[in-house]
């Protein structure tokens, strides 16, 4: 047992030079974060699966609301009322739709956000200061993934990578976060949207 603890000085003595690592923050510490966001707002780069880059404005209002805003064109994206509607600048017709449910950015929308719960979280590590959080639907791990980036003191979403059901990714990378905003419903309504188009 000497000769083990002699062995091992100069590695501890290696770990005592160096700060420690950062730790990761915990999953229900990041669920907790998430749950207390109501409303929030928040400038946006996306980088698209075609490696081109947008910008624009995101408002949050959870559970299940979220409306981006594209700048320099008429691209906008609302979710609401369960479904997603996809206002495209180039489209003549209405909205492409779907169900919220089928896009793993749901994850981060639910009403209720437990990341401890089995199967939802694929990836959980520590990077750079960050914590990275991968999840997904457990009942539906076919509809895809949202990679979610952290960090601490105070606890704050960074940016988030959305891999749908094709395998495309889409990177969205989050300004500062005003969160507690006052955002009216109707800023979520896809017909009222639907409505002001035509």
């Amino acid at each position: 047992m000497k000769l083990r603890s002699l062995a091992l000085a100069p590695v501890l003595a290696l770990a005592m030079a160096f700060p420690a690592l950062a730790e990761k923050i915990p999953l229900n510490e990041i669920s907790r974060y998430l749950n207390g966001i109501q409303t929030a707002q928040a400038d946006f780069s996306q980088v698209n699966a075609d490696g081109s880059i947008s910008t624009g404005t995101v408002f949050i209002h959870r559970p299940n609301r979220v409306r981006f805003e594209y700048k320099g064109d008429n691209t906008l994206v609302l979710a609401s009322a369960g479904q997603v509607a996809v206002f495209d600048k180039k489209s003549s017709g209405g909205p492409q739709q779907y169900p919220l449910s089928r896009t793993p950015l749901s994850i981060i929308l639910a009403p209720n956000v437990n990341l401890s719960q089995a199967r939802m979280v694929t990836g959980y590590t520590e990077k750079n200061n960050a914590t990275i959080v991968t999840a997904q639907d457990p009942q539906h791990p076919e509809y895809g993934n949202i990679q979610m980036v952290f960090t601490a003191n105070p606890t704050q979403l960074r940016q988030w990578v959305v891999t749908d059901d094709t395998g495309s990714r889409t990177t969205v990378i989050l300004g500062d976060m005003q969160t507690g905003v006052s955002i009216p419903p109707s800023r979520f309504a896809i017909e009222n949207e639907i409505a002001r188009r035509r």
